[in-house]
């Protein structure tokens, strides 16, 4: 229960693992680095996507989906992109098993060699690409809008449930354009649906920017990023959205027709979020009860426990809950009574209290005589008597003030760790005692980035769509410096 969980003043990771485990979002597989999502986290994730694909598809993209396995070949063709994936690469060789005649077992059969190898797709620019060689002619064929959810192989030597995982669920938008302004656009569009989300239903407050040159996709000339702080400090690129440019329709030679009849290369955006959002929903909210869940993304957004002595108690409870229930049901709120006799209401209180339940209402015999109902609410971890007459109509109400208030903390959190550093020897000192997000002066240069990042292990996370332009000196080698950039210890 959650008076198990490790203190995240003690332990943070430790904490943030044992309450994935004991929430019920996930336990390890029998597979390295890979994940079971269970059921009660797969319903997050659940709402997590339908409303995503809610958004994108209200501004005009289409689902549609491709192979798992992409040929080898095909990542020879961008550069860029295969520097960039190839060590996490996970590759198919052969495609059947045998019996060991000396008894060894089930073993590969050396005879079923693949003619080319495959890869089990770490992203999908290339066979996606691939295909769209052969849907696009002419410029009456653009823009492609398309989006696939899917899982992704990469194989990571140290992971994390759902922060980074050798396999993960994800979505991954590829578009195809005909201008490079409008690819920019649709970049910069899409990163913005993110932060969206972010801040309206996890209740996440995030910053959007660019990526440095070293920071940016694999094969990309822009990259767009929400970076997230959590509650131990560390930031957490939570959604990114690509300017691709032209370099993967000139690798797979995408070429349409434009109206004065000439033949040029498409231009491309790639953008994607995936199961690491759980992380970030759970590591900015959550406290050392358990999960604390936005109203909008939790599964059950409240639940009713009765509490009583006799059968008789428990039929005159329920007969006067069950117009509760169906009231909030008919408002579109989930809702669960929790009859169960094999476990008792402390028992409940706490478990519902460990998987984040927004709301939670309590009846006693006593309270049926007196018409009140007992109310909580997780965020607080509060609790009031009202009478049952309006119950519902509050309850609405309360589960918006407990969506806003829940982004309220994170966002005053999160602006308290922000801070403006000039040197670099408070920079250091600030990065161990306070952690969060720096804004600092730098020089543009890859070495002084990769002198940060060699010595303090912080990286800078982005530079700030609303980084207002700054005279001053790098905090590192005191060259010029234009704007203030981001700069945090990262997932």
């Amino acid at each position: 229960m959650a008076k198990f969980l490790t203190s995240r003043n003690e332990d943070y990771s430790q904490w943030y693992n044992e309450l994935v485990t004991k929430a019920g979002l996930a336990e390890p597989a029998a597979v390295r680095g890979c994940m079971v999502i269970k059921p009660y986290g797969y319903a997050i994730w659940e709402k997590m996507q339908h409303q995503l694909d809610q958004m994108f598809k209200d501004t005009g993209h289409v689902n549609a989906y491709f192979p798992l396995l992409i040929p080898k070949s095909f990542f020879s063709k961008e550069a860029d992109h295969v520097e960039g994936f190839a060590k996490e690469c996970a590759v198919v060789t052969h495609y059947r098993l045998k019996n060991d005649p000396n008894g060894k077992g089930i073993v590969v059969d050396p005879e079923a060699k693949l003619e080319e190898e495959y890869i089990i797709r770490p992203t999908s620019e290339t066979i996606i690409w691939n295909t769209y060689r052969n849907w696009i002619q002419s410029y009456r064929d653009l823009p492609i809008l398309c989006n696939q959810w899917a899982n992704v192989m990469r194989w990571e030597m140290r992971t994390r449930m759902f922060l980074r995982t050798a396999e993960f669920l994800w979505q991954e938008g590829h578009t195809a354009h005909a201008t490079k302004e409008e690819a920019i656009a649709e970049a910069n569009k899409m990163v913005r649906v993110y932060a969206e989300f972010a801040e309206k239903w996890m209740a996440v407050p995030v910053i959007m920017g660019s990526k440095s040159e070293s920071e940016r996709f694999a094969g990309a000339l822009d990259t767009y990023t929400i970076e997230a702080l959590m509650q131990d400090g560390k930031a957490l690129q939570a959604g990114t959205s690509h300017f691709l440019g032209q370099n993967f329709a000139k690798a797979f030679d995408v070429l349409f027709t434009n109206p004065a009849g000439e033949r040029e290369y498409v231009w491309a955006t790639s953008w994607g979020v995936s199961t690491r959002l759980m992380g970030a929903l759970i590591m900015a909210h959550s406290d050392d009860n358990g999960l604390v869940l936005p109203p909008k993304l939790a599964p059950l957004q409240v639940v009713i426990v009765p509490i009583y002595k006799s059968a008789e108690g428990l039929e005159q409870i329920t007969k006067q809950v069950s117009s509760i229930v169906e009231a909030l049901k008919a408002k579109g709120i989930t809702v669960k009574y929790d009859d169960r006799d094999t476990q008792k209401p402390g028992w409940k209180f706490a478990d519902y209290e460990l998987k984040g339940v927004p709301v939670r209402l309590a009846m006693g015999e006593r309270d049926l005589a007196n018409c009140t109902i007992e109310v909580a609410r997780r965020d607080t971890l509060t609790k009031e008597t009202l009478p049952l007459e309006g119950i519902v109509e509050y309850v609405e109400k309360l589960l918006n003030d407990i969506q806003e208030n829940i982004y309220r903390k994170a966002l005053s959190f999160r602006d308290n760790m922000i801070t403006k550093v000039d040197t670099y020897e408070e920079f250091k000192e600030l990065l161990e005692t306070k952690g969060g997000f720096f804004l600092c002066h730098w020089d543009g240069t890859p070495e002084t980035e990769e002198k940060i990042k060699a010595e303090t292990k912080a990286t800078i996370r982005c530079i700030p769509f609303d980084s207002p332009e700054e005279e001053g000196k790098c905090m590192v080698t005191g060259k010029p410096s234009h704007r203030r950039v981001l700069i945090a210890k990262a997932y």
